[in-house]
Order: structure tokens, then C-alpha cells, then sequence
């Protein structure tokens, strides 16, 4: 199998069960957003790669984990109105992110006023893919209300994740989080 088909060069694309869609169709943007955002996961967990921790095998497991989901949001997504949903998200999966951001959350110092993003090459890293989440989040929203009400609470969900993940990859790396307005 060639990766190039061919078949998009008049600016479609074809969705799971080969409907036919214009590349600019708010699906394909919703979930290619999702993947811009897999992707930035990808580069974090990259940088991660020299460093060291206590939790940092738990926690590229969790990202593993989250990579895969976000994989099958956008197969969620990409699935016409009506077929049926390979990888349906299930609230389960909302419920991990929730026990990850407890679980990571009490780790890392209270927060007392807004930080800057950055630190770390993978924590500033982090900040970027939740900054894509969040509008992946809105791009879903454009959609209408064919999306399920899931997939909607796991991009929520999972911005979150990433700003307190971008913070404990911060904090363990020795990364001081700047406020707002500190010199």
C-alpha cells in the first residue's frame, strides 16, 4: 500500500466507511485538530525522554493511554451520522482523566494566581497541545449536535490534564512556574 492515493488531490477526503467530504468540512478540522494535538503529546513525551523522575513511567504510560483515546476520538469524529462507532468513547474514559488530574493535581503546589506557560521544553510542550485541545473542543462544537456529549467532556477533561501535567513535569524538572505578573 502507497501512502499517497491520490484520491484527495481535488480537496476531499474520505471519512471512516468512505464518505466523500471537502478537507475543509468542519469534521475534518475537528478532528484534525485532534491529531495536531496527539501530535504535541507526542513531542512532550519526546522531551521527556532524557530526563528523569519518580513518576515519569507512570506517567508516559498515562500518556500512552491518552494518545490512543485521542486516536479514537477522532475516529469518533470522523464517523458519519448513523454507522456505527469502532472506538466509541466511553464515560469511563472521562472518569481516568479525572482520577489522573486528582491524582497529579495534589502533587504540584496550590495554585494562588495564573501562571505563564512554559518551563520545560515538555511541559511548555504541554501547554501548547492544551492550548490545540481547547480548540479542538470548539471545532467540535461547530459540528453541531450529531457529536457525542464524550467526546466533548473528554477534550474538556483532558485540557485539564494537560495544564496540571505541563505543571508537575514543571515542578519535577525544577522548572519555577512564573505568576501573572512576576518579574
Amino acid at each position: 500500500m502507497k501512502i499517497y492515493t491520490k484520491t484527495g488531490d481535488k480537496g476531499t477526503t474520505s471519512l471512516v466507511y468512505g464518505t466523500r467530504v471537502a478537507k475543509n468540512d468542519a469534521v475534518v478540522e475537528a478532528y484534525g485538530t485532534c491529531d495536531e494535538a496527539n501530535t504535541l503529546i507526542g513531542l512532550a513525551v519526546g522531551h521527556l525522554n532524557t530526563e528523569f523522575f519518580d513518576e515519569k513511567e507512570e506517567l508516559l504510560k498515562v500518556f500512552h493511554e491518552i494518545q490512543t483515546t485521542l486516536f479514537h476520538v477522532g475516529a469518533e469524529l470522523a464517523t458519519p451520522k448513523g454507522k456505527e462507532v469502532k472506538w466509541k468513547l466511553a464515560e469511563e474514559d472521562i472518569s481516568k482523566l479525572e482520577q489522573w488530574i486528582d491524582h497529579y493535581d495534589d502533587a504540584v503546589p496550590t495554585l494562588s494566581n495564573f501562571i505563564l506557560p512554559g518551563g520545560h521544553p515538555s511541559g511548555a510542550t504541554l501547554h501548547v497541545a492544551r492550548t490545540v485541545v481547547r480548540r479542538a473542543e470548539r471545532t467540535v462544537l461547530s459540528i453541531g449536535s450529531d457529536v457525542s456529549p464524550n467526546v466533548l467532556a473528554y477534550l474538556n477533561r483532558l485540557s485539564d490534564f494537560l495544564f496540571v501535567a505541563a505543571r508537575l513535569v514543571n515542578q519535577r524538572l525544577g522548572r519555577v512556574e512564573r505568576g501573572l505578573h512576576e518579574k
